[in-house]
């Protein structure tokens, strides 16, 4: 981690600032994608292919994520992180108070600006600010904070619609509002904290990241049925209200809480690739019982595993970490979402369409994504480093780190 700065406090470090800023995210993301389905379907009169198109423009900001870079030129990493997530706060605020098909799409575009913008750097500060040894435990413990604070998100969500009986819009503005705070706090709070390796402002493409590259692809496609069909199954196939969908989420929040640690140091002990094959696997299998699941209790055990297996993503991080020069994270992690949203602003209005012939077409697409990425993850070196990218052989040579 980097250092401290003389005037810091014990509790003013970077680990403690990725944490804040990973529980501040979910809050404002996970009660607007908890309510989504049921505002769009309740108050804007969406349907299958509506939905998918929202979905689509709400990916737009993601491929573009690479444009960061550029942005690099003129702010900081660490504020700019803040201010993304502030206006991530305040898309999710807004939404409510736009019920219409218009309204909708433009506080989801803002929204999605925000989201998109602060995960590409707050990536980029987890791997500058971790060691190769101690990345796998770290972003384990990041990805289990983010679960608790969707927790939290989801029991007030849950509590704010079937005790309280708020309407949707004051929810949206509180989950909005809450992240928005923890960005200000973290802003004034906190020191600049310096980078160990200066980072590169311009585009990094190497053709000795091809294996990395392809598996982000892959994950970016087969992320979009989670994200948009699986949710859409609960609501239009088994009739889940938006306080059911929320207990959902809420029971996938306490698993990964518990698991998401584990599988950091699984990772860590067992290798990026055994992590990989291991979740295609298990997401073939989910995917197959998606197209084929009749009773709601069993759709629900589906969406609880699909969601642990996005856990098991976290050794695609390090595995990069591992192959790549210090100087490309920051450039490649907006390369990174950028890749994985080439498909993922065409699948949710595309499939939204196939969604209209049979949703079951919809999930046996997600299946042979999962396969494609079975045989990316298989390709995986037992001990990656800068000179042995894959089991058959890197295309380009390794560029020695800067000083």
């Amino acid at each position: 981690m980097s250092d401290m700065t003389p005037q810091a406090k014990s509790w003013q470090r970077p680990e403690v600032l990725l944490i804040l800023m990973a529980i501040a995210m979910p809050i404002s993301f996970f009660t607007w994608m908890a309510l989504l389905n049921n505002f769009a379907i309740e108050e804007a009169g969406f349907d299958g292919i509506k939905i998918g198109i929202l979905q689509s423009l709400r990916e737009i900001p993601g491929f573009f994520s690479f444009a960061v870079v550029f942005l690099l030129i003129l702010f900081r990493e660490q504020p700019f992180a803040m201010v993304s997530l502030l206006i991530l706060g305040i898309g999710t605020a807004l939404t409510g108070f736009f019920p219409s098909t218009y309204g909708l799409i433009l506080t989801t575009f803002l929204m999605s600006i925000g989201f998109h913008y602060y995960e590409t750097l707050h990536q980029s500060l987890s791997l500058q600010w971790t060691t190769k040894d101690e990345a796998p435990v770290v972003l384990g413990k990041l990805v289990s904070a983010k679960s608790f604070a969707s927790l939290f998100s989801l029991v007030l969500v849950y509590l704010a619609l079937d005790l309280a009986e708020l309407p949707m819009k004051w929810v949206y503005l509180i989950g909005g509002g809450i992240s928005m705070i923890i960005a200000v706090f973290c802003w004034m709070a906190f020191p600049r904290y310096e980078s160990k390796v200066k980072q590169s402002k311009k585009i990094v493409l190497r053709s000795r990241y091809w294996l990395w590259y392809a598996l982000v692809f892959m994950s970016g496609a087969r992320r979009q049925i989670f994200v948009v069909f699986a949710g859409f199954l609960m609501v239009e196939k088994f009739g889940f209200s938006a306080a059911e969908v929320t207990q959902m989420y809420i029971i996938n929040m306490i698993v990964t809480i518990y698991v998401a640690p584990k599988i950091g140091r699984m990772i860590k002990r067992f290798g990026e690739r055994n992590a990989l094959v291991l979740e295609y696997v298990g997401l073939i299998l989910v995917f197959m019982g998606y197209a084929f699941v009749e009773a709601s209790w069993m759709a629900v055990c589906l969406f609880v595993l699909d969601h642990v297996f996005f856990a098991m993503a976290i050794a695609q991080k390090t595995y990069f970490q591992k192959i790549a020069n210090p100087e490309d994270i920051a450039s490649s992690s907006g390369v990174s979402f950028t890749i994985s949203h080439i498909v993922a602003v065409v699948i949710p209005a595309a499939f939204g369409f196939l969604w209209m012939m049979s949703p079951s077409y919809v999930f046996f697409a997600g299946a042979a994504m999962a396969g494609v990425s079975l045989v990316f993850a298989a390709l995986i070196p037992r001990d990656p480093s800068p000179e042995h990218t894959t089991i058959i052989g890197n295309f380009g040579t390794a560029v020695k780190p800067a000083e």
